[in-house]
């Protein structure tokens, strides 16, 4: 299943985006022998000022046709890790060719795009700037591969 990783936002050189590369290279280690990845990023930018509105639009256009859709957000759904690795395995197993991971921008995601989703997914409740969401997605998608592959990186 591939892995796509849609983001209101450009991740510039620095921690964030060496934090992202190596989970995602790591990923791509582990995952494919198990049928998850590679990772796709899509970055998307709302250059006119539509807000919320036009960054969804965006966001759309970058979700594959038929794919499994996940937007995180801080209203979401709270998963163990293990249980988040279960319902990846679950969409892969369940014939999904693609799984899409939706991360805001400022204020979030539109409430039209968050509607059509599989899982709406909280790291907390807290509020997380979305760069540093790009980098524990991508800790959390790497950690599901270990935990299925039933490596010991992930201890419960």
């Amino acid at each position: 299943m591939r892995l796509h990783l849609c983001a209101v936002g450009r991740l510039r050189a620095g921690a964030e985006r060496d934090l992202v590369d190596d989970y995602l290279q790591r990923l791509d280690r582990s995952g494919r022998p198990l049928g998850l990845g590679p990772v796709a990023e899509h970055e998307v930018e709302d250059r006119k000022g539509g807000g919320m509105a036009a960054e969804g639009a965006l966001l759309a256009r970058a979700i594959p046709e038929g794919a499994a859709l996940c937007v995180l957000d801080e209203r979401g759904k709270l998963l163990t890790s293990p249980e988040f690795a279960a319902q990846l395995a679950g969409w892969r197993d369940g014939g999904r060719q693609d799984a899409a991971f939706v991360i805001g921008g400022a204020d979030g995601v539109d409430p039209a795009l968050r509607a059509r989703a599989d899982l709406v997914l909280s790291f907390g409740r807290m509020v997380w700037p979305h760069m540093l969401v790009r980098v524990m997605l991508a800790e959390q998608l790497y950690r599901a591969a270990t935990i299925l592959a039933g490596s010991p990186y992930h201890r419960v």
